[in-house]
């Protein structure tokens, strides 16, 4: 299954005129009976989905990845194939109906693994096309709200993920970090960590869904891992570190010890900032291999 680093972003070509150039156009009505869909689960895919439905003017009872299709007594789901230009003419019409803000709103809701993201993401599209003005804050629609609200979710996840990953250095010079976070956020953080450490090569693993980023100095691909067996573990093994990993780790710990203020110590506001469930992936925050030792050869000013 292919992943998309930016919102369906493959290069193609702007749609030529604006929305305040040209009138909207009308989604055709739904007028025949209702159809279980199926997709291969990549977002090309949803988006071919979203065609299908208007071309065969055929509501969705349910949209399915093909990995988890539960047909019904008498009927089958219709199979959708990909197709990267149907999906590329969905994707840019969108934007005559709302604004590129609003649009990857909706590929946050693809990525947030939510169980009814797809019939979500159609009704969204669907109310967008019939509406005459912006949708985007009409929260007194079900639909908007929680497509806002997931989105926000989206938001705060990849910016955790981005504050709070570690990497540890490997002996063939690799910076891995292996994460494994609530939502499918890989894609929305390949740009941060593609500019911030575009001078080292790099391995982000997702081990919860089982594929990663790879950067090589000059761009960052995706990356998947076949294995027979599921593995419970995917921290490297020591005899692949660099010998001066630990010594780092060490160096870390004892510069945040030595920067601590206990007096100013307020674990509310601290778990608040940095919830919990992320001190895994921060090397201050695991045992201590050396007992701390403050600092002894500091006096007050004016004293020998």
């Amino acid at each position: 299954m292919s992943r998309s680093l930016t919102p369906y972003n493959r290069g193609k070509a702007a749609v030529a005129a604006s929305t305040e150039a040209t009138p909207r156009p009308t989604a055709p009505a739904l007028t025949n009976a209702p159809l279980d869909y199926a997709y291969d689960g990549s977002f090309e895919g949803l988006l071919s989905v979203l065609f299908a439905v208007y071309d065969r003017k055929a509501a969705p009872n349910s949209i399915q990845p093909l990995g988890e299709v539960q047909g019904g007594l008498f009927a089958q789901p219709v199979q959708i194939d990909t197709n990267e230009a149907t999906a590329t003419r969905v994707w840019e019409g969108l934007v005559r109906h709302m604004d590129k803000e609003a649009r990857t709103r909706l590929y946050h809701v693809f990525l947030s693994e939510q169980p009814d993201r797809e019939l979500l993401i159609f009704r969204y599209a669907d109310l967008a096309m019939r509406s005459a003005r912006d949708i985007s804050e009409n929260y007194a629609d079900d639909n908007v709200r929680r497509v806002a609200h997931i989105a926000q979710q989206m938001y705060r996840e990849k910016h955790r993920m981005e504050a709070f990953v570690r990497f540890e250095k490997t002996s063939d010079n690799l910076f891995h970090a292996t994460i494994d976070p609530d939502f499918d956020v890989l894609p929305l953080i390949a740009p941060h960590f593609t500019k911030r450490y575009a001078d080292q090569r790099w391995l982000i693993f997702d081990k919860r869904r089982r594929y990663g980023l790879y950067y090589d100095l000059h761009r960052t691909d995706v990356v998947q891992f076949e294995t027979t067996a599921p593995q419970r573990n995917t921290d490297i093994s020591a005899t692949v570190l660099d010998e001066r990993e630990p010594l780092f780790k060490l160096l870390w710990q004892s510069y945040f010890d030595h920067v601590n203020i206990p007096e100013r110590k307020n674990m509310k506001l601290h778990r608040r900032h940095i919830p919990l469930r992320y001190w895994r992936y921060l090397s201050e925050k695991q045992p201590r291999e050396q007992r701390f030792q403050p600092i002894k050869n500091k006096k007050p000013p004016g004293q020998v």
